[in-house]
């Protein structure tokens, strides 16, 4: 009898296993925003109208603490791709390009027998490294030619990794429906300064909030349409922060972290919240787990397949960020930051306090009412005005209770240990990318594909030295 029963149990698992050989690999949707603060989203407690956002984080997982390595698109869609930090893979300042040899998405499913195509922003380099299957219209993803691929795939029983890259929200803000959002009514956080012209951006930044959101929508009747649903693992993303103070090119949470939610009927439970901290860099080895492949160990990040089921909770203790302004626009001549952050802290370093922080940012119309009502005598005007513009050596926020970081802890005793134990992480995560601070820094500019560009102010300065 126990004979029989053994016999049985091989039986069934030998099934089970012809089963999970034959089963279809399954495709990949991933749909990215640009410029998108997460807090902004519905689902995530904002107050942009996002119905396809929301009505698919009930139909899956919808991650609290999902974070990018870096405030700023092109180190972001390297970041990706790749599966690697940005110093590591040399994309670290914004219009950049990775080292030659660097393996992306596209090397690894590939050999899987997946097709993987791009459709929308690009914003990476170079060609070799990212050979995707593009379109787009207008930098934005093109629904026909989506329609398209994934009819023939469909019809092929090929499996596909798409990436929908979006160009909304970020300026100029000119798509959607702003009358949706009154400039007198809608809610500003609390470290912005109160402006019209703020108040005008804003209905024109939520307006294209909910313009992705429609694109999100598409995307989603399009795998409907195909019959291809089910079996794709579908991943919405809201990138860094937007272009308003505080947020992007910062690495401040509103910089750094990111909407992420994630559907696979039958594999993701729906309606599900999952409190892990996970990175950009885990997405391309979930694919390659996914797809039934072995990632890499070149890759940096770890595939999520174990919180995506629900055997895990936790994914990783720290998640890093790293911004440098050399060489972007407006930017300061230099001015990098690192940051590490766990579940209840944030730890920062500014490499050049003495230097001012500048970016895009600080030359907008928006930044400049509030400089207007700064010198008209207005006292949170001004404080946050030089606040922005001038950052300390070092910052430290109970992220848990202080969401705006506006609490710099850095210089309280009572949590020396706590930034003495971050700051060792920080400093081993940085030897172990080969990030050598402000050297790196400096080095910014030989790591963009317009190599050698040089800030305004270093070019003012050598006209100056000509002149003399």
């Amino acid at each position: 009898m126990l004979t029989h029963l053994v016999r049985s149990l091989l039986f069934v698992l030998l099934l089970s296993a012809v089963a999970t050989a034959t089963s279809p690999k399954p495709n990949f949707l991933f749909i990215i925003a640009d410029d998108c603060t997460f807090r902004d989203i519905g689902c995530y407690g904002g107050q942009a109208h996002t119905p396809n956002i929301d009505r698919l984080a009930s139909e899956g997982m919808r991650f609290k603490q999902c974070f990018q390595s870096a405030p700023m698109c092109s180190p972001t869609r390297h970041n990706i791709y790749t599966g690697l930090y940005p110093v590591k893979s040399g994309a670290y300042p914004n219009h950049t390009f990775v080292k030659a040899g660097t393996k992306s998405v596209v090397h690894y499913l590939k050999p899987l027998g997946y097709r993987v195509a791009l459709s929308g922003k690009r914003h990476i380099s170079p060609a070799d490294v990212f050979p995707f299957e593009y379109s787009a219209v207008d930098n934005n993803p093109d629904l026909e030619a989506i329609d398209s691929f994934m009819a023939e795939c469909a019809t092929s029983d090929t499996p596909f990794c798409l990436f929908a890259c979006s160009n909304e929200p970020h300026s100029p803000w000119n798509k959607g429906d702003a009358s949706r959002y009154p400039p007198e009514k809608v809610k500003l956080p609390p470290y912005f300064v109160d402006t019209e012209k703020t108040r005008s951006d804003m209905s024109a930044y939520l307006a294209e909030i909910t313009y992705y959101d429609w694109q999100v929508g598409e995307c989603l009747k399009l795998l409907d349409k195909h019959g291809v649903a089910d079996n794709t693992l579908v991943i919405v993303v809201s990138e860094q922060g937007s272009s308003f103070p505080f947020g992007k090119w910062t690495c401040y949470d509103t910089g750094l972290q990111s909407a992420c939610i994630v559907r696979w009927p039958g594999h993701v439970q729906p309606g599900s919240l999952s409190e892990a901290l996970i990175e950009y860099i885990d997405f391309l080895p979930t694919f390659v787990d996914a797809a039934g492949g072995k990632p890499a160990k070149a890759l940096q990040g770890r595939s999520l397949l174990p919180v995506l089921s629900g055997d895990k909770t936790r994914h990783k203790d720290f998640v890093y960020g790293e911004m440098t302004t050399r060489g972007i626009i407006n930017g300061s001549t230099h001015f990098g930051i690192r940051s590490i952050r766990s579940e209840r802290y944030k730890y920062i370093v500014n490499f050049t306090p003495d230097v001012e922080f500048t970016n895009a940012c600080t030359s907008s119309a928006a930044f400049r009412s509030w400089e207007e009502k700064a010198n008209a005598g207005d006292a949170d005007a001004a404080h946050k005005v030089h606040r922005y513009f001038h950052r300390p050596a070092e910052e430290l926020y109970a992220v848990t209770e202080d969401w705006y970081e506006w609490h710099n802890l850095a210089e309280d005793p009572k949590f020396a240990d706590i930034k003495a134990e971050l700051r060792t992480q920080l400093d081993k995560w940085m030897t172990a990318q080969g990030d050598l601070g402000q050297a790196t820094e400096l080095a910014a500019l030989d790591h963009q594909v317009r190599g050698g560009r040089e800030s305004k102010a270093e070019n003012t300065k050598k006209k100056r030295n000509k002149k003399k």
